[in-house]
């Protein structure tokens, strides 16, 4: 029982290592993962490992090919749109709620928060880790002042992808306008909620699409093809 444990908490904190260093830029898309390496590197055996990049390769971040290894996964236009079509549907449905149901301290307590990350957003220097995380809570603390748990954990399982996608393609982070998103969702009126969050979730793909857009180009000429090459990786991921 307890080595199940133990294995749990290492896979747990080979999770969190993998998927910060995608955050922060350290890992491309398109980037091979040696399971050896990272096994080596946090003093693990290769269960623990194999267990944290499966789970992010449920999540969408990863992907894996017989006999070629695992990579940081390049989405297409058609994942992209997918992704967002889902976002928008469960995100308005919680502007909805969450002006119904939040009290008036929630809502201002996350429009205080919107209103430092809007700080954050326009600032090169800003630590994508930094500013994803506020990002990140924000939008799970308006799911989680619905009072619908279905719903938060559904949202909470589309910001992987998002966050991945919105750190891609230089340093800076698109100003979205989170205040006025916050202010939308503290009125009175589902309908103005609800709006506000498509036009949010909206441009936010539209945003995506474009920092995504040399990855495009380089999954049409690479197609399925992993490179395992350090030096060949960093020419063909300098694309950004």
């Amino acid at each position: 029982m307890r080595g199940r444990s133990a294995n749990a908490s290492l896979s747990g904190e080979a999770y969190t290592v993998v998927r910060h260093r995608i955050l922060r830029g350290d890992l491309k898309l398109g980037q091979v993962i040696s399971r050896r390496t990272l096994a080596n590197e946090l003093g693990m055996s290769f269960l623990p490992v194999s267990e944290a990049l499966l789970r992010l390769e449920v999540e969408g971040l990863l992907e894996s090919r017989p006999r070629a290894g695992t990579r940081v996964r390049i989405p297409t236009p058609h994942d992209v749109e997918g992704h967002y079509i889902v976002r928008e549907a469960l995100e308005m449905q919680a502007a909805r709620l969450f002006v119904e149901r939040a009290s008036p301290e929630e809502k201002a307590e996350l429009l205080a928060m919107a209103v430092r990350l809007d700080a954050l957003a326009p600032e090169p220097q800003t630590d994508r880790v930094q500013y994803l995380t506020l990002h990140e809570k924000l939008h799970k603390k308006i799911a989680e002042y619905t009072r619908c748990q279905a719903l938060c954990e559904a949202i909470e399982q589309t910001h992987a992808l998002a966050s991945t996608w919105m750190c891609v393609g230089g340093s800076g982070h698109a100003p979205w306008r989170h205040q006025a998103l916050l202010e939308a969702l503290a009125s009175e009126d589902p309908a103005v909620a609800e709006k506000a969050m498509r036009e949010h979730v909206r441009s936010s793909q539209q945003d995506a699409l474009s920092r995504l857009s040399p990855y495009f180009k380089l999954q049409k000429t690479r197609g399925t093809r992993y490179t395992r090459s350090t030096r060949n990786q960093l020419a063909a991921l300098a694309v950004s």
